[in-house]
């Protein structure tokens, strides 16, 4: 008996293991003792994809190959799938691949039926950024939890910034972009705003300023363009197409693969998103959607540790809602072991071990592997382009045994499509109408500028009335002091004869002597005779 149809040996047992009875995706036929063997196929459970998993491996050695590879048998079994394209080089999922002599040639070594096919895509571009249908989230639908961890606030600031939000919310206050939440933070401490939360605790300068901060240098990093309207529906990732097969959604990112942070906000709001949108369905024959991180190290690199929590608790619970993860990198250390731990499903490709650095990851990578009959530091270091080492979870949720496999050649095309062809796809999209205009309409930062525009006009008002009404007082004062103290008016020719001294002289002599002349004629005496 052959060692190729002995169940006893040990290339048999491994293929073995991925002998599945439901549906699988096939990655590629079994290498041993350096042989490609195409009657052993290694497989993975499609109702296992929900479990997450890794593909890793130096630069060159096929990562985003594999990438493809599965996201085109998730489509064709009607799997919706989530490409996160950090190098721009996965949209040629869209088109048929080309035949040559190295397509052809890898489909017959490992008994590949190939045929050039190219899946249903839709592009996205978060807010606008690059070629795609924008992707936005508003302030109000990321809230307050995710805005905390993205701004790395304290737990004091969290719950003064959920504070805001709860005010915004109670008086009708839309919160869209970040140009409204700066508004509304900017107001509460202000003259006319600060007495808004003092029942409920109130908001420090201090605490404002540090938000205010955050939000200035969250807006340099590029965010400001993905908070806006219309709020993208991450339903719109779930769906198939015409022919019953997954879309494929790749949001294109070369235009912000220098800001991390706006890539990481997205992630966190997109999974938290449709956990709390998606129902718990546990276990199921095949997932609701599968995302795939490429660059995932990007994703980690000089991450809070608040965002590392909240990736490590969505990878954890998504699950149950049929969603799988799968993060592409170069070594499984890229991923934090909490998040590593979580991933059942594993596609590991070469490593190099030209440095001490690199020695030290291999022997760390082989560690996080079950036993297997290979020697794996020495297998690792000798795989070729488009080899790998495999393990996933089997149908019964155990680790399959440990595979070095040649892996199956795309259909689609191995590169970008041109620029004109992706304009062309994002322009043509019954998408791209909803998504593509910016709507700008009035919400927080309009309504707190109105109001205080209008009570600047009173106060302008009120102290010009009061300006007015001291201007008329004192010009009132200075008429009455004008009139006592001024010129007396001249009087006339009469009045100047009876008011001299003469006729009041005269007037009195004239007026005694007429006196007694009355009197003696009323008591009848006489005059005294001359």
């Amino acid at each position: 008996m052959s060692e190729s149809t002995d169940p006893a040996s040990p290339a048999s047992r491994i293929a073995a293991g991925y002998a599945f009875t439901g549906p699988a995706l096939d990655l590629g036929a079994l290498l041993w003792d350096g042989a490609c063997r195409p009657d052993l196929q290694i497989r993975i459970p499609l109702s296992m994809l929900n479990r997450h998993g890794l593909v890793a491996g130096a630069t060159g050695t096929g990562k985003t190959k594999t990438l493809q590879l599965v996201a085109e048998q998730l489509s064709a079994n009607g799997v919706p799938v989530f490409l996160a394209d950090i190098k721009g080089d996965v949209s040629g999922i869209s088109a048929p691949g080309v035949a040559n002599e190295k397509v052809t040639g890898r489909a017959a070594e490992v008994a590949q039926e190939w045929e050039a096919t190219g899946f249903p895509c839709e592009f996205y571009a978060l807010g606008g950024i690059g070629t795609g249908i924008p992707v936005r989230a508003t302030v109000t639908g990321f809230g307050p939890v995710l805005m905390s961890k993205v701004l790395q606030l304290n737990q004091t600031q969290e719950q003064s910034l959920g504070l805001i939000f709860h005010y915004a919310d109670s008086k009708g206050l839309e919160l869209i972009d970040l140009k409204d939440l700066r508004a509304v933070v900017a107001f509460l401490v202000s003259d006319q705003g600060k007495a808004e939360l003092k029942g409920i605790g109130g908001l420090s300068t201090v605490t404002a300023g540090v938000i205010l901060r955050a939000l200035t240098a969250f807006e340099q990093q590029g965010a400001g363009a993905f908070f806006g309207e219309p709020e993208f529906d991450t339903s719109e990732f779930l769906r198939t197409s015409a022919d019953g097969r997954g879309v494929v959604s790749v949001l294109e990112l070369p235009a912000v693969q220098d800001k991390p942070q706006l890539f990481s906000t997205f992630l966190m709001w997109l999974l938290a998103d449709l956990y709390a949108d998606l129902p718990e369905v546990g276990d199921v024959e095949r997932p609701k959607l599968v995302f795939f991180f490429d660059e995932a190290h990007l994703l980690f690199n000089g991450a809070s540790k608040a965002f590392l929590e909240s990736i490590t608790q969505t990878v954890r619970l998504i699950r149950s809602k049929a969603i799988g993860i799968f993060f592409v990198t170069q070594t499984p250390k890229d991923v934090p072991a909490d998040v590593l731990a979580q991933l059942g499903n594993r596609v590991q490709h070469a490593l190099r071990a030209f440095t001490p650095d690199d020695a030290k990851a291999l022997k760390a990578t082989v560690k996080t592997f079950p036993n297997s009959p290979y020697d794996l530091e020495e297998l690792l270091t000798g795989l070729g382009t488009g080899e790998a080492v495999v393990t996933v979870l089997s149908e019964n949720g155990a680790p399959t045994p440990v595979a070095a496999t040649r892996l199956r050649a795309p259909q689609s095309r191995m590169g970008p499509v041109e620029p004109a062809a992706l304009e062309q796809a994002v322009r043509s999209s019954p998408l791209y109408s909803r998504y593509a205009e910016a709507v700008d309409r009035e919400s927080a930062y309009e309504k707190i500028s109105a109001e205080q525009a209008a009570a600047e006009a009173q106060a302008e008002a009120a102290a010009a009335a009061a300006a007015a009404e001291k201007q008329a007082k004192e010009e009132a004062k200075e008429e009455q002091k004008a009139a006592r103290g001024g010129p007396k008016p001249d009087s006339s020719l009469a009045e100047q004869v009876v008011g001299s001294g003469l006729f009041r002289s005269l007037a009195r002599s004239v007026g005694t002597q007429l006196g007694r002349e009355i009197s003696r004629s009323l008591f009848g005496t006489a005059k005294r005779r001359r």
